[in-house]
């Protein structure tokens, strides 16, 4: 672990005391031992600083491919563009490819993208988020719009981004433990209404078919729509219940770090997403930070609609997710 020790050790102070009886004439010898332990303090660790400004540079940069829907030219170029960029900043990378079939019985290869640091560090953090846009803009005001597909920007693009520009910053200062960046494919073509099973269908696949036998991790953290302003981040239930210490672990972090605005107290029932199958079926501990707005029960303004672009994306909401997720991996 990455932290430095004070420690303070004591050795032991014996203190032979002899006392004088004076009634019988005989003398005790009372022995009095004090022993007091080595205490051990972790030293906080200052993590580097994650540039909001960076991050908004690797969404943007996904927004200007285009919808990144299965089988699109879009999709095949951002595939591509995170290798590069991965590797750039000193990754290894792998690209886990799996055949899927969808809800509408349609066959897609997906792609999941895998960057690791320090792959021989025994303790790791796995930190993911989906890359992929939704097909169909379903939720979009105008019934006309129903059948083209998502930007994706706040919703996919974004997690993205904010990991992309924590491996930046990783490169330059890695922490002693192992991180895994995961980016999902297929997280957004499930069937609206119908069976849960059919949405994740990356991270199913990467749950079933681990990249590497037997992996685990420490912990995991899942990103999804964390770009938007005036984000909030509840407790999320599966979250709660599958990894309930993360949870209090980052949303306490990020209330000292004065992003409490963002992670709020509040707890929801469990949602769907990429953490389902990592908790369920990989069996890690993973947390998912989720904008939701708990009071009108429902995601963000623009999800799974054709106004989801970059004008969604607020560089302060990054920043405070970025900076929360650096400040309790460097503090491990």
């Amino acid at each position: 672990m990455n932290y430095k020790i004070i420690a303070h050790s004591f050795s032991i102070i014996s203190l032979g005391l002899f006392i004088s009886s004076c009634g019988n004439g005989d003398t005790k010898q009372e022995k009095v031992s004090t022993e007091i332990k080595t205490v051990e303090t972790k030293a906080h660790i200052v993590p580097p600083t994650f540039e909001a400004d960076s991050a908004y540079t690797y969404i943007k940069a996904q927004a200007d491919m285009g919808p990144r829907t299965p089988g699109s030219k879009a999709h095949d170029a951002a595939v591509i563009y995170y290798e590069k960029q991965f590797k750039k900043f000193g990754a290894e990378v792998i690209i886990q490819k799996g055949n899927v079939t969808s809800y509408d019985n349609k066959a897609w290869q997906l792609k999941n993208i895998i960057a690791t640091y320090n792959p021989k560090a025994e303790q790791r953090i796995m930190l993911c988020a989906h890359w992929d846009s939704r097909p169909f803009a379903d939720k979009d005001k105008d019934d006309a719009n129903h059948a083209k597909p998502c930007p994706g920007v706040n919703d996919g693009a974004s997690g993205v981004g904010v990991l992309l520009e924590m491996a930046r910053v990783i490169q330059a200062k890695q922490p002693t433990v192992g991180i895994d960046f995961i980016l999902f494919d297929l997280e957004d073509y499930g069937n609206m209404g119908g069976d849960l099973n059919t949405w994740c269908l990356g991270s199913q696949y990467w749950a079933k078919n681990l990249h590497v036998p037997y992996y685990g991790a420490k912990f995991s953290v899942l990103l999804d729509m964390v770009g938007a302003k005036d984000a909030v981040f509840p407790k999320e239930g599966l979250s709660r219940n599958y990894a309930g210490e993360y949870v209090n672990l980052i949303w306490g972090t990020a209330d000292k770090l004065g992003y409490g605005k963002y992670f709020s107290n509040q707890e929801t029932p469990e949602m769907t997403d990429d953490h389902a199958p990592i908790n369920k079926l990989a069996q890690i501990p993973c947390v998912d930070i989720l904008h939701y707005n708990w009071q009108q029960n429902e995601f963000f303004e623009h999800h799974h609609t054709i106004t989801d672009d970059i004008n969604t994306i607020d560089k302060n909401t990054l920043k405070a997710v970025g900076q929360t997720l650096l400040e309790v991996i460097y503090n491990q």
